[in-house]
């Protein structure tokens, strides 16, 4: 069996993931094409990692989407020879692997690929250079037509939500069953509340952070924002005296915030939520966007509050949501419903139903294209 993953140079809800997946395997070897040991924290220390060409480059989390056209190629580069079982864990490209035709292939898809499907006006609408947005805009076209091709090939897709299953039926044409995302509940446990409410999240434009800081701008209150990315120095910039930014912290340090906040804003789509069963694991409500993941995640009236709209919505929510009476236990119970051990006994169901054949995808499709036969050729012969 290999483990496959878009890249291990941090540590984000789809890397948490995939760090169960390991758990789950221990003598599963990881592909991977660049690998930071410091970014992911020493979790994958001591396991069997095959990384791409693309490694000599040493990229890091601020570089790494700079190689973006070099990650089809990469991918596609790993030799599956021998392996019975392909698992890959993918929000981007893992899911394009190649593999022989008696190897079984198993996506656990996090999300299509954001920045060419459902991201792709937004991410466009972002480039202020014409020049630019003309390059990505054929960048993202091409991308479309690799993707599509790489999803008929994948034997089997299991999706982390009912957003992200709609997405690769609507993108892909392929259909997926769901198993939510395995939650580390154990990590979190209700203490005492203090008065600020928390942002836990990577600081990147999709994630809508300045609706969150715009919101608590109006409303004066305590809010404590913690993550790093690229919007961190324009959120500083706009954020008004009652927002604090701490940067990335240690998994301890998450816990504390969340268990100490009134609640965990959470404003942009998400295809699941990691931090939104985390903050409840910790006792605390949740004030989400109504759309998304949140749907599956948040008890409306129960675990939280469910708002549309813009920054003045959030804080209307904010002002009229009651912290105070939601029931810490209430969130507890619903997080436990999205425990490791739950994940765990639904995803080895799966993968036995897809060795079995069932679901597989038809042969043609899994041929590679003339190109990707090269790569594979020349990886084998020493390009690796």
């Amino acid at each position: 069996m290999a483990l496959v993953h878009d890249f291990l140079i941090d540590l984000r809800g789809a890397e948490r993931v995939f760090s169960e997946l390991c758990r789950m395997w221990p003598e599963a070897e990881i592909f991977t094409p660049i690998y930071d040991a410091r970014g992911t924290d020493g979790r994958f220390e001591g396991r069997t990692i095959h990384t791409s060409f693309l490694q000599r480059l040493r990229p890091t989390a601020r570089t790494f989407r700079s190689l973006l056209p070099l990650y089809p190629s990469a991918i596609e580069s790993f030799d599956f020879s021998g392996y019975d079982l392909v698992l890959s864990s993918s929000s981007a490209w893992a899911h394009a692997v190649l593999v022989d035709e008696g190897t079984t292939h198993v996506c656990y898809c996090h999300n299509p690929f954001r920045y060419a499907w459902n991201d792709r006006t937004q991410t466009l609408a972002r480039q202020r250079n014409p020049i630019t947005r003309a390059i990505l805009r054929a960048a993202f076209h091409r991308w479309r037509q690799w993707d599509w091709i790489a999803a008929q090939r994948t034997d089997r897709y299991i999706a982390n939500s009912r957003t992200t299953q709609g997405r690769i039926r609507t993108y892909f044409g392929r259909e997926a069953s769901i198993i939510h995302p395995p939650v580390e509940t154990d990590r979190f446990t209700p203490g005492a509340v203090g008065d600020h409410y928390a942002v836990v999240s990577e600081l990147m434009a999709h994630k809508r952070i300045d609706v969150a800081v715009e919101a608590f701008n109006q409303l004066g209150r305590p809010l404590t924002v913690v993550g790093d990315g690229p919007e961190l120095r324009h959120l500083r910039r706009t954020a008004g005296q009652s927002i604090t930014f701490t940067g990335r912290l240690d998994d301890h340090g998450v816990a504390q915030v969340m268990q100490q906040a009134r609640a965990l804003v959470i404003s942009s789509v998400e295809e699941f939520g990691l931090t939104a069963v985390e903050a409840q694991a910790a006792g605390r409500p949740v004030i989400a966007l109504g759309v998304g993941g949140a749907l599956e995640t948040v008890r409306d009236g129960v675990t939280g509050r469910l708002w549309t709209g813009t920054a003045a919505e959030l804080a209307a929510a904010v002002r009229e949501f009651d912290d105070a009476s939601i029931d810490p236990r209430a969130c507890v119970e619903n997080a436990a419903s999205f425990d490791t051990q739950t994940f765990r006994a639904k995803l080895r169901a799966e993968l036995d139903r897809a060795l079995t054949g069932a679901a597989r995808a038809p042969e043609p499709s899994r041929r590679p294209l003339a190109t990707t036969r090269l790569i594979r050729r020349a990886a084998r012969n020493g390009g690796q």
